[in-house]
């Protein structure tokens, strides 16, 4: 079985999202999403979503598209997200963990993910994950299908 693995924010379930999740299932025979927790938002994207993670995680798991959806690992309070680079008090935000945890054989990126996707392709094979495939998915209506855009309403 191959177990393909996406993430991301999916503040407002769209039909970008939904078509990002059609894309990806074709990459394999089981698909996991991780859905970023509101403290790794925050941190990310410097503002918190416009719905909590687990109204987020609801309408991932409910949209019928995933075969399993869960919470991303929780930010440490002072952590930075750039990387994994330490802040003041040294506390590190590590995005590549949960991928430790999940082992997937395939990564699905969305045409615009930069956080966690700039490096992952150096930081697999150092965590012995050298044999993940990673792809990027092409957008779905981008000008239209953004949620950036659409929370603006």
């Amino acid at each position: 079985m191959k177990k393909v693995l996406v993430f991301g924010t999916f503040d407002g379930l769209h039909e970008g999202h939904k078509d990002f999740f059609q894309q990806a299932k074709k990459y394999g025979d089981y698909l996991v999403v991780v859905v970023g927790r509101d403290s790794t938002v925050e941190k990310t994207k410097k503002q918190l979503p416009k719905f909590n993670e687990q109204e987020r995680l609801k309408a991932v798991q409910d949209s019928g598209l995933v075969d399993e959806a869960r919470l991303g690992n929780e930010a440490p309070p002072g952590a930075t997200a750039v990387g994994g680079v330490p802040s003041e008090g040294g506390k590190k935000l590590d995005p590549y963990k949960i991928v430790e945890e999940i082992k997937p054989d395939i990564i699905c990126l969305g045409y615009d993910q930069t956080f966690f996707a700039d490096k992952l392709a150096e930081e697999l094979p150092k965590r012995g994950l050298g044999h993940i495939k990673i792809y990027r998915l092409n957008p779905y209506h981008p000008e239209k299908y953004h949620s950036s855009l659409l929370n603006k309403e």
